[in-house]
């Protein structure tokens, strides 16, 4: 944003977001074919696997092929939004480079991808993507500190990401011996159309603020809201990766039809998952509108620092994000048909809101519109999951969502002085950033301590008992 102006900074992410709506053809694809994998991976019937495999390579190699063609009318229109800004060549060219880490993901790896995570082998994906998320960022710094183009900039990045989807390509083929070449290509599958209103409503969730933004807000707008949706997409990260692979587990129960142990174990991640996610997102609420005024304080050319918005939008995905575990668990029973009407009511709602809201309270009002959205959302699907997958009451999970905001007002409430604490640099904002999260965990235990009493005895049993079981294995091995 330094070196290339606000206005770049929001072109570029008003781009990535149009070119992100090509995953609508997906159509829930993907949820369907690791549901659908959970079965033939715990029955370990490689040939079901392989022609499951060959299904979604031809069909995600379709959506890499109407890709190019979405990328060409992308490229004849889009410049066209932005033309009193930059020259139509300037913008044509910077959607292309832009468009070839996402053509090789559909190309090269979806399908691979998809089958690690049925797997529950999540963090070879991890891995892939830590390390060259990595290098993208040190490459990029280079160049930028050499006065390099925006395009040449974003072309490293793009060929840099070119290597995710092929490494998970190639570690799947080695490690299991998979060579789809072999595989009889005539197998359908049948449900890939039950996940569309799923998808959509995600799609709309991940795309549709800044795609408003672009057509009745501006660039700088665009930019702001980037930057602030870029610490919540790293936060997001967290939380998906804390809760990665749980739903291939609940995916393997439902398949072997253990049903009071899904109960257990999905009660105690519940509890789990809401400890974590509510002390990140708290702390996040209070300290990201300080960081961002810290990361921005050599941009002159618009104001970064807006503490409505950066509450809003910290609500709204930790509204998206207390909902996760009924949606894994939703998604790992394959109820995708049961709840789309739950999906069109949240894209609509999603759409409808933030475009009469826009109007009057600018990036505020997308975010307003989105996040009653998911809220709604939300509640559908703990009365879904619940009531069909799990046989339980509706009452502990909403009384669990409950004691999460009881616990993040308190902490906010505690908390709040310090953001008006000294943040001139990243070294303060941390000494804070550290107080705050000490704060706050201190104020989960003594929730969790009065709420979740017995649940927190069998935390300790089981961390017990894989203590002593790492020690039986150690002797063993001596």
């Amino acid at each position: 944003i330094t070196n290339y102006g606000s206005n770049v900074n929001g072109l570029i992410s008003s781009i990535t977001q149009f070119l992100g709506y090509i995953s609508l053809l997906e159509s829930g694809f993907g949820p369907v074919v690791k549901s659908i994998l959970y079965k033939p991976i715990s029955q370990k019937d490689k040939k079901k696997i392989g022609k499951i495999l060959k299904s979604s390579e031809k069909f995600f190699r379709k959506i890499a092929y109407v890709f190019v063609l979405y990328i060409i009318v992308l490229c004849l229109f889009y410049p066209l939004i932005v033309i009193d800004k930059y020259d139509y060549i300037f913008t044509f060219s910077l959607i292309i480079i832009i468009a070839i880490s996402t053509f090789s993901e559909y190309y090269f790896g979806m399908t691979y991808r998809l089958f690690l995570q049925a797997e529950q082998k999540t963090y070879i994906i991890s891995i892939i993507q830590t390390v060259t998320y990595f290098l993208s960022v040190i490459l990029i710094m280079i160049f930028a500190l050499h006065g390099c183009s925006i395009h040449i900039i974003k072309l490293v990045g793009s060929m840099v990401f070119v290597l995710r989807p092929i490494l998970q390509n190639v570690y799947v083929r080695k490690k299991y011996n998979i060579d789809l070449k072999k595989v009889n290509d005539n197998y359908e599958i049948r449900q890939k159309w039950d996940g569309l209103a799923q998808h959509i409503a995600s799609v709309i969730h991940n795309n549709t603020d800044i795609t408003i933004l672009t057509f009745f807000g501006t660039l700088l707008e665009v930019s702001i809201y980037s930057v602030y949706y870029l610490v919540v997409k790293g936060i997001k990260s967290v939380i998906q990766a804390f809760s990665s692979g749980i739903d291939s587990t609940f995916g393997d129960m439902i398949a072997r039809k253990e049903y009071d142990n899904l109960r257990k174990k999905f009660g105690l991640y519940e509890i789990f998952y809401n400890f974590l996610c509510t002390i990140i997102f708290t702390c996040t609420m209070i300290l990201i509108v300080p960081f961002i005024s810290i990361y921005t304080k050599n941009v002159t050319d618009a104001n970064y620092v807006n503490y409505t918005f950066g509450y809003l939008i910290v609500i709204s995905e930790f509204a998206w994000a207390l909902r996760l575990p009924y949606s894994q668990i939703i998604f790992a029973a394959g109820h995708f048909k049961e709840t789309r009407t739950g999906a069109w009511v949240e894209a609509g709602i999603n759409v409808i809101l933030s475009v009469i809201f826009v109007f009057k309270y600018g990036m505020i009002g997308v975010t307003i519109g989105t996040t009653i959205a998911v809220t709604i959302r939300a509640l559908e699907y703990i009365y879904h999951s619940n009531k069909y997958i799990l046989y339980r009451s509706n009452i502990d999970s909403l009384k669990k969502v409950a004691i999460s905001i009881f616990q993040s007002l308190i902490t906010v409430a505690l908390c709040h002085k310090i953001t008006l604490l000294k943040n001139t640099n990243y070294i303060n904002w941390g000494i804070n950033a550290i107080f705050i999260l000490f704060i706050s965990f201190l104020i989960a235990i003594v929730i969790y301590l009065i709420f979740y009493r017995q649940e927190c005895k069998k935390f300790v049993i089981i961390i017990e008992e894989n203590i002593v079981r790492r020690k039986n294995v150690k002797k063993n091995k001596e």
